[in-house]
């Protein structure tokens, strides 16, 4: 199916999770996944009227970046190795896997601007995802304040892969409260305004949970490679 017409029962299916929580539409951001697709399928996304790009491996995203350029927003959602940083790092909008010390010292060293950055946190507990843990992501927080070039604009998950939808809800709702605490602190560094949580099989469900940010693969662009 055409990328339009999937973003079109998209956008109406955000529409009716919207409505169910009292949000407006204009809240949701939806990046399209484009990692599992070729540079035209991305491309046809864009026409359609995609503003962000998601990756998750730099050589993807260097590709796809050479294809369309800063015509869009690029957000770097998967596990980013340090070493890899430079070669990214001045060309994306957010990174949405901050979850380490290590990372962030080369974010810092390597960007020429601050850069917006989720931090990821393994709400489920799931020893196959990345990134801290609950009660580690206030201090580390706390932590990347020394870091000129890192803010910290949200926190991000992945949460698991089920149909209960009480699970899905109680990981959504666990970050937003830990969110919360941490926008209501008013510091500079971490505003923490947004939530990037919801994929293709539970955005709607994450969005009526305070989701900001969306990040829909296969149910957008479909899976290509």
């Amino acid at each position: 199916m055409a990328v339009k017409e999937n973003l079109a029962e998209i956008k109406e299916t955000i529409a009716q999770a919207c409505e169910n929580c009292g949000r407006s539409i204009d809240d949701i951001t939806i990046i399209a996944v484009t990692k599992y697709v070729t540079i035209e399928r991305a491309k046809e996304a864009v026409e359609a009227g995609i503003k962000d790009l998601g990756e998750n491996r730099k050589e993807g995203f260097l590709e796809k970046y050479e294809a369309i350029g800063d015509e869009v927003n690029w957000h770097f959602i998967g596990s980013l190795q340090s070493r890899k940083v430079k070669e990214i790092i001045n060309e994306v909008t957010m990174i949405h896997s901050l979850d380490r010390k290590s990372l962030a010292k080369e974010i810092n060293k390597r960007s020429n601007k601050p850069v917006k950055c989720f931090v990821q946190v393994n709400v489920s507990e799931e020893e196959s995802k990345h990134g801290l843990q609950m009660d580690e992501v206030e201090d580390f927080v706390e932590m990347v304040k020394d870091y000129e070039n890192i803010k910290v604009v949200g926190l991000m998950t992945m949460a698991p892969h089920t149909d209960d939808e009480e699970k899905l809800r109680g990981v959504f709702r666990q970050l937003r409260a830990l969110r919360d605490r941490l926008r209501d602190k008013h510091q500079a560094h971490a505003p923490c305004e947004y939530l990037s949580m919801g994929m293709s099989n539970d955005y709607a469900i994450a969005i009526e949970e305070g989701a900001t940010h969306i990040r829909i693969g296969s149910s957008l662009v479909g899976q290509q490679n």
